[in-house]
């Protein structure tokens, strides 16, 4: 009787198979392990402070290193705003007629169509993109929050249709305790076309007041919600921290320990032009931006007064209600509910 021939290839492939997934696990563990407890201090450090400063992923570095490493790399990054008060009589709002520019960022911002109100200029670095938004007109510049403030949040996209926006971005931060909250409450004093509209405590994250006097004119300061009105404040939110104020930049230690991300930032030139700023983060085509790189983009701009916004998932940036950067925070066309906004109307 014919008596079936067993394989005599079946099993050593198998093994082979197994071998070759042990091999790429023992090569990805060691991997890991080399690039995470090895000697690349600057890896670590862009890992924890981006990991740190993010509301819903602090375990990607709370799982790897101890409390005590964590706040030591957090102690070698830090930021050192300037401890001055915007002077608004450096503002001095002015209509250009000469076409000689002082350098290549000039140009961009002061060539544009005429009577134009605002223009977009497409941004990249080493490992972001983004969106650089000149405003010529800042009286029409307002903040606008969530009609249900206290109960829910708002996408900026009904937002934006409301208000019927020509252009808007995510302004303040909001309290989320459980990093999964409906963004009903901001962080801070919101003062709205003059009125204060929302008062709770502020994010900790530095900086202070953020907003618009009723001379248009773009003011940062650590101040009281009185001293704010008393000196005109018309919109205003507060967050930070301040990237420049009155010229004078930030003394960054490290990445400044805000790591990299997605980013929303806001500036004024001292001739009145208003700087919107978006980066694009946690995608392959632009991994985010740190506070240096900010720093950079609205210093090249001419930025007298600029500051740092809610960014990550927050960052978003809607014009001619269009979502035009890529929002990461999931659900439809990637955006979350939020409380606060800077609009164009």
């Amino acid at each position: 009787m014919f008596k079936k021939k067993k394989s005599t290839y079946q099993w050593p492939l198998k093994r082979k198979l197994i071998a070759w997934a042990c091999a790429l696990y023992i090569v990805g563990f060691s991997s890991f392990l080399f690039l995470f407890y090895g000697p690349f201090t600057s890896f670590k450090e862009f890992w924890i402070t981006s990991a740190m400063t993010t509301m819903s992923h602090q375990y990607l570095a709370t799982w790897i290193y101890s409390e005590e490493y964590i706040q030591k790399v957090l102690a070698r990054n830090t930021i050192q705003e300037v401890d001055e008060v915007t002077d608004p009589s450096q503002i001095k709002f002015r209509k250009y007629t000469t076409t000689i520019y002082r350098n290549p960022y000039e140009k961009e911002i002061l060539m544009h169509e005429k009577d134009a109100l605002y223009k977009v200029i497409p941004i990249s670095g080493s490992g972001y993109q983004g969106f650089l938004v000149a405003i010529y007109d800042p009286s029409r510049i307002h903040i606008a929050t969530t009609a249900y403030l206290g109960e829910r949040g708002e996408s900026i996209l009904t937002v934006s249709q409301r208000e019927n926006a020509i252009i808007a971005m995510n302004a303040g931060g909001f309290y989320d305790p459980d990093w999964n909250s409906n963004g009903a409450l901001p962080h801070g004093v919101v003062i709205s076309r003059g009125k204060v509209v929302s008062e709770f405590r502020d994010a900790g994250y530095g900086g202070g007041f953020i907003g618009f006097t009723n001379e248009d004119k773009f003011v940062l300061g650590n101040m009281s919600r009185d001293e704010a009105l008393a000196m005109g404040m018309r919109d205003a939110i507060e967050f930070g921290p301040y990237l420049i104020v009155n010229g004078k930049r930030s003394f960054i230690r490290g990445n400044g320990g805000w790591g990299i991300a997605p980013r929303t930032a806001i500036g004024q030139r001292q001739d009145g032009i208003v700087l919107f700023l978006v980066i694009n983060g946690r995608t392959a085509a632009s991994l985010g931006a740190d506070m240096i790189d900010l720093c950079d983009i609205m210093e090249n701009y001419g930025a007298y007064n600029a500051a740092n916004l809610d960014g990550g998932s927050s960052s978003e940036l809607v014009i001619e209600q269009k979502i035009v950067n890529t929002p990461v925070a999931g659900g439809d066309n990637g955006l979350r509910d939020m409380s606060t906004f800077w609009v164009v109307v």
